[in-house]
């Protein structure tokens, strides 16, 4: 494995790609920075935020060989990932992560904000309604209504995991 390469909007997955290099010590870089310094056809993990479903950037991300994708959204670590996998077109062999963001709509610029403004509005109206909420709803409430601080090493575990997973395995003759 060489880098992990990230793109972010509000700078959870910046944060979750730090806190990854930290763990691993690979190097971080954003895309730009990426496209710059990180050979075409290097073994990358690919940390991306998720909008509408899909993650964005993942489709410019195979320049290089991505070995794992972490998707980071405002659902809770570890849900979605079929669903993200599949709006991402992303190969069964490469195993995807999600992880849970921060969320602060102040922080979304343009038609991002206004867009999450009217998710707010809509969904956070429907599930404020509903009585038989599930925990994750009521997380995902409590999220649009005060925002919220989600970005953990705790939420890294499995990606750490199969990470040292495959080093091992490497490193094993």
């Amino acid at each position: 494995m060489n880098a992990i390469v990230y793109t972010t909007n509000t700078g959870s997955t910046k944060r979750y790609a730090e806190l990854l290099a930290r763990e691993t010590g690979l190097p971080s870089y954003s895309m730009a920075e990426a496209e710059r310094s990180v050979p075409t056809g290097a073994e990358i993990i690919y940390l991306g935020w998720i909008m509408a479903g899909s993650v964005k950037g993942y489709a410019a991300a195979k320049r290089w060989s991505v070995r794992a994708v972490c998707a980071v959204g405002m659902g809770r670590t570890g849900t979605q990932t079929d669903s993200v996998r599949k709006k991402s077109a992303i190969p069964a062999s490469i195993p995807v992560f999600t992880l849970q963001g921060n969320f602060d709509v102040k922080k979304l610029r343009g038609v991002y904000r206004l867009m999450m403004e009217l998710m707010v509005k809509t969904a956070g109206k429907s599930l404020a309604a509903k009585p038989d909420r599930t925990p994750e709803e009521d997380d995902m409430l409590d999220m649009m209504l005060h925002g919220g601080q989600r970005v953990g090493i705790e939420n890294l575990r499995a990606v750490l995991d199969w990470y040292g997973a495959q080093k091992e395995r490497r490193e094993t003759p």
